[in-house]
Parts: structure tokens; C-alpha cells; sequence
């Protein structure tokens, strides 16, 4: 049986490198949190890719909201496609939509025909279609690698059946991942109930700033504070890892 591989979704530098040392088996990279992850920056790839020896897979969303991009949307996603392969990106992750909610496989081909050779993951836009077998059929004939799902539902313990049954029909033509809402208090439970092989977590946290000086009514675009940091947090990522290494004990005995 396959191991067990944990991806972690990280939205900044230390994240990133906090994630690798705590047992990360992957990371997917991202920017901007709040919108759900999109493209992160020429120089974040580039530092990732010098500093970081797990697999990244970057993420390609030119905005937050929907999934149903204009033409010069896809033309910027392209671009951003040629950015991830220029610097070594393991694989980028990536979905388009059209307006009834199908997935377009007309842009899906043109995309994946300028990430070749890199790996496809086609992210949670996958939930918000409304025929998820098709889909995952539609996804098997694009050649795409993995697909990143919390079963059409709002989190992947709700969507347990619909992985497992994504997975079951799957078989080895398509790796199905299961991705939000992920704990370390479920992780258990929805990896023995539906048989996944990898699954992909936030593990968020936040630590304080170092600042000295604060000049906290003054806000930058959070209505939280500046001086907080959202990170992945290193003690849930071992602490995810402790319980895949469990799973995988107890499988071989």
C-alpha cells in the first residue's frame, strides 16, 4: 500500500519553511489566505525553489471569487504557468469553470499543454460543479494527476462519501486528495473511512510580531491586527505527521 503523503498549503516564507521542517511531504504555495489562495509572486517561487527541497506545487488563480475567467484572465494564468516552469516548480494547481458550472476543458487543455511537464493538481473549483462523477471524468481525460476535493461539501469530513466514493471509482486513473477543513482531530478518521493516500491541510496559526513599536489603531487591510502573523503552524503539522506514522504502524501490524 502506497504511503501516506501530507501536503501543506502555505501562504508566506516562514510557513513554507517551518512546513518542511515539521515533515511536510509537500507544499502547495499561495498567496492572499483570505481569498482562498492565489498566484504567489515571481519571488516567492524563486526563493522557495533556492531554499526548499520538498515538492511545491504553486497555485494559479489570477483572483479570488469564482472560477469563470475572461479571456485575459486565462491569458495572465498562462503567463503565470510559464513563471511556475521557469523556476522549478514541481507541478502548480489550478481550475476553470464555465458558466453552468461544468469544467471547461477547452481552457483546461490549453493550460495543461503549457504546464507539461509539470504535475496538475485541479483544486477545489471541482466543488462547486454540479456532476462530480463527470467531472472526475472530464478531469481523467485532461490527464490532470490529482484532484484536490472536500467532497462538495464544506469540509472533507462532511464530504467523506464523496470521497470515498471519487476514490473508489478513481482506482489509478487519478489521485483524489482530500483538502479542507482537514484537523489533526479528523485526519484519522476521514483517511481510514475513505482510503485516501494523501490529504492536504492548512495547519493555520498565527504568531506575534517582533515589533517594538506598534501602531495598533492604524490597520493595512485586516481588521485584526498588524502585528499578528498568520502562519502554518510547525506543532499540528508533527502533530499530523505523528498521526499519519501511527496509521501507517498499524497497517503493518
Amino acid at each position: 500500500m502506497a504511503k501516506i503523503s501530507m501536503e501543506v498549503c502555505c501562504y508566506n516564507l516562514e510557513s513554507v519553511m517551518m512546513a518542511q521542517e515539521a515533515g511536510a511531504d509537500r507544499i502547495e504555495l499561495c498567496a492572499n489566505r483570505h481569498l482562498g489562495g492565489t498566484t504567489p509572486s515571481f519571488g516567492m517561487m524563486e526563493v522557495v525553489r533556492k531554499n526548499v527541497q520538498a515538492p511545491v506545487m504553486a497555485m494559479i488563480r489570477p483572483r479570488g471569487g469564482d472560477f469563470l475567467y475572461s479571456q485575459l484572465e486565462i491569458q495572465v494564468m498562462i503567463h503565470d504557468i510559464q513563471m511556475a516552469k521557469e523556476l522549478q516548480m514541481d507541478g502548480v494547481v489550478m481550475g476553470v469553470l464555465q458558466h453552468n458550472g461544468e469544467i471547461d476543458k477547452q481552457v483546461m487543455k490549453v493550460l495543461i499543454e503549457v504546464a507539461k511537464p509539470m504535475q496538475i493538481t485541479f483544486h477545489r473549483a471541482f466543488d462547486l460543479t454540479p456532476y462530480p462523477m463527470k467531472s472526475i471524468q472530464d478531469l481523467v481525460d485532461l490527464g490532470v494527476d490529482r484532484l484536490l476535493t472536500s467532497g462538495q461539501h464544506q469540509s472533507s469530513f462532511e464530504g467523506m462519501k464523496m470521497i470515498k466514493a471519487l476514490l473508489e471509482w478513481a482506482e489509478d486513473r487519478i489521485k483524489v486528495m482530500p483538502g479542507g477543513g482537514v484537523s489533526e482531530h479528523n485526519v484519522k478518521e476521514i483517511i481510514e473511512y475513505t482510503g485516501a493516500r494523501e490529504f492536504h491541510v492548512s495547519a493555520s496559526g498565527t504568531r506575534p510580531s517582533s515589533m517594538k513599536f506598534k501602531q495598533e489603531q492604524v490597520l493595512m487591510g485586516t481588521t485584526d491586527s498588524e502585528y499578528t502573523v498568520e502562519i502554518a503552524d510547525p506543532r499540528r503539522i508533527a502533530k499530523f505527521r505523528d498521526i499519519v506514522d501511527q496509521i501507517e504502524m498499524e497497517n503493518r501490524t
